[in-house]
This record gives structure tokens, sequence and C-alpha cells, in this order.
């Protein structure tokens, strides 16, 4: 850092999009860019040869993305803070950048102001994220753990689908008709169902059974 002022590189694939954001922060006094990039790899090497305070990227560029360019530049000796910038904020794009390093991810609907802070922020080494993204990932963190059949579990569930008996299960599949129940019991609490055909259909809809032939 410069005195007060943060030294910033601004990295994104659209020529008039980086105009924009020159526009917005070169009147501001606590802020200097220092270099612009077109793609990732560039931005790479510029963060290598200029040590900016904060890398301002986009997610989306040729050449290298931006998870890759951020990972790294996060890895790199200058100790420069990722801030994203982007319109996409699907929960793959938005871990993977998270993953990669990014200390912050924006979108592009940000406000001069917030942008601001947020460029202050990060070089602060405080996280920072689009109340939007910020949702998103308290949803996913929310979300219950995917549910996972055992390979003995999904042969007994097939075997229900093909419509066997418990006998007729243990049969086919060289076991005791009381482990079959075992099987079933245990995938009945996995899936939280009560009978043998809700099984099926909640395994099928996600994805844990292969659709009947």
């Amino acid at each position: 850092m410069t005195g007060d002022r943060l030294r910033i590189i601004l990295v994104d694939d659209h020529t008039v999009m980086r105009a924009g954001l020159v526009a917005l922060l070169a009147s501001e006094p606590t802020i200097e860019i220092v270099g612009e990039a077109g793609d990732g790899r560039e931005a790479v090497r510029l963060a290598e040869r200029l040590r900016p305070d904060v890398a301002l990227l986009d997610l989306r560029m040729p050449v290298l993305d931006g998870a890759a360019a951020t990972a790294e530049i996060a890895a790199g000796p200058a100790g420069t803070r990722v801030l994203i910038l982007t319109t996409y904020d699907t929960d793959a794009d938005i871990e993977r950048a998270i993953e990669a390093g990014a200390i912050g991810y924006l979108l592009k609907d940000t406000t001069r102001d917030q942008l601001v802070e947020a460029v202050h922020s990060a070089a602060r080494g405080e996280t920072v994220l689009a109340p939007r993204v910020a949702e998103r990932l308290v949803a996913r963190m929310r979300r219950p753990e995917p549910v996972a059949l055992t390979a003995r579990e999904v042969d007994v569930l097939r075997a229900v689908a093909d419509g066997l008996s418990n006998a007729e299960i243990g049969r086919r599949l060289v076991i005791a008709e009381a482990t079959v129940k075992t099987h079933l019991l245990r995938v009945f609490a996995k899936l939280d169902v009560s009978d043998r055909t809700h099984a099926v259909v909640v395994a099928m809809d996600r994805g844990l059974l292969p659709p009947l032939r």
C-alpha cells in the first residue's frame, strides 16, 4: 500500500466493463488503479509484477478463468487479496471462487460506494459477500447432507423395484431374509419413508437408484 492509497488491478475480458470500473474508481482518493488485464493469465502476471493490495477479477474469462487465476494469485508471495466481481451467482461458481482463495464475491449490480468499501474490506483481510451470494451460501450450508446408500442397500432396493419379496431378494443376493429386512429398515430410515414403494420412488427421485428400464 502506498501511503493511504490501496493499489488495485482490474481484470475483465470486456474492455467496456474495465473502462466503466476505471470511471467509477478513478476519482476515489483512497484507491490507485495500477494495472488492467483482459484474461486470467495476464492477471497472474500483473499480480506477480505489480504486487497490488487487491485484484478485482471477473469470473468467466479466456486463457485462464477467474477461479484458476484466483488460486495462483492467492498462493503468490505478494499477499494480494482477490475480490471477484461478476454477473454469475450459481452455487458452483461461488464455491469454486471461494475454494480457490477469493476473499470476496460481488455481483456487477454493486454500487460504487459498496465497491469502494468492499475493496478496503478485502485489503484488510475481511470476507466480502454480496447479499445474494451470502444468502445462497447460508442456504447451502443449511441444506441437509445428501443421503448415501451402501452398495448392498442399493442391491436390495433394486430388487424391491423389480417386484421381489424379501425371501426372493435373499435368494437373489444370497443373504438371509432377516438381513434383507435389516437393509430395508436402514434404507427407510435414511430416506425418511415407511414403506417399500415410497423408498423406491424417493431413491429414484434423488438419483440414488437408476430408473426402471
